[in-house]
């Protein structure tokens, strides 16, 4: 009998199956097991806070999924290839290593600009193609890979890099602790400084590596050699 508990997540299965609306599958499953298990309103409402409050962090990466998703119905990738297409001198290579310098700024506050699904991939992307396409080119798939491996790259190096910086920040206390467990006693105030020419030096060279290797490839998969 205690199976029947789980009947709720058959419905899920089943609505997503059925392409029903999300939120009413989620309603459902949730009405369902909670008259199998027996579970009253109050108690139902009361565990459904509790549950919120505990990943409302993970409501903040939905929001932007949301947010992402309607923008991008709406022409958010069109309007980020089409100003960029005016910009003659642009190159993914070049808008790649712009965008590592501002995320690393952001990265050294610890303020989060989106990442890779909330930033790179609707609005940085569609970028690239655009400066490409303003040179009368038409975009290659297999460059257009490559720079898709390259903007996620500058992503990750640069987050990885900087969010050190923040005093108190996740990336610093881990840092801390670890070097407190191996017998070394380090102030935060001294990780940030220790890591700041770190943080340069990093995002520095491949925001140079990258934009080499985008004007080496856009000599190989163009005529006019990326000019």
């Amino acid at each position: 009998m205690q199976y029947l508990n789980l009947l709720g997540i058959l419905v899920v299965i089943v609505g997503f199956a059925l392409k029903l609306d999300s939120f009413l599958i989620i309603i459902v499953a949730t009405a369902v097991t909670a008259i199998i298990a027996n579970i009253d309103i109050v108690t139902l409402l009361e565990t459904c806070g509790s549950v919120f409050v505990a990943n409302r962090s993970m409501l903040i990466f939905i929001i932007v999924m949301l947010a992402t998703g309607t923008l991008e119905r709406n022409g958010l990738k069109q309007a980020a290839a089409n100003l960029i297409s005016k910009i003659k001198g642009a190159t993914p290579g070049a808008l790649i290593g712009a965008y590592g310098v501002i995320r690393a700024i952001f990265g050294a506050f610890n303020v989060g600009i989106g990442g890779i699904a909330g930033f790179v991939r609707p609005v940085l992307i569609p970028m690239t193609e655009g400066a490409i396409e303003s040179k009368g080119e038409e975009v290659n798939p297999e460059h257009l890979e490559q720079v898709k491996g390259m903007a996620s790259g500058i992503e990750n190096i640069s987050w990885f890099f900087c969010q050190v910086l923040v005093v108190g920040g996740s990336g610093a206390l881990l840092v801390q602790s670890t070097l407190k467990g191996l017998g070394y006693e380090v102030a935060l105030i001294d990780l940030a400084l220790v890591e700041i020419p770190v943080a340069v030096v990093g995002v520095g060279f491949a925001c140079a590596y990258y934009f080499l290797k985008d004007k080496k490839l856009m000599k190989k998969y163009y005529n006019k050699g990326g000019k």
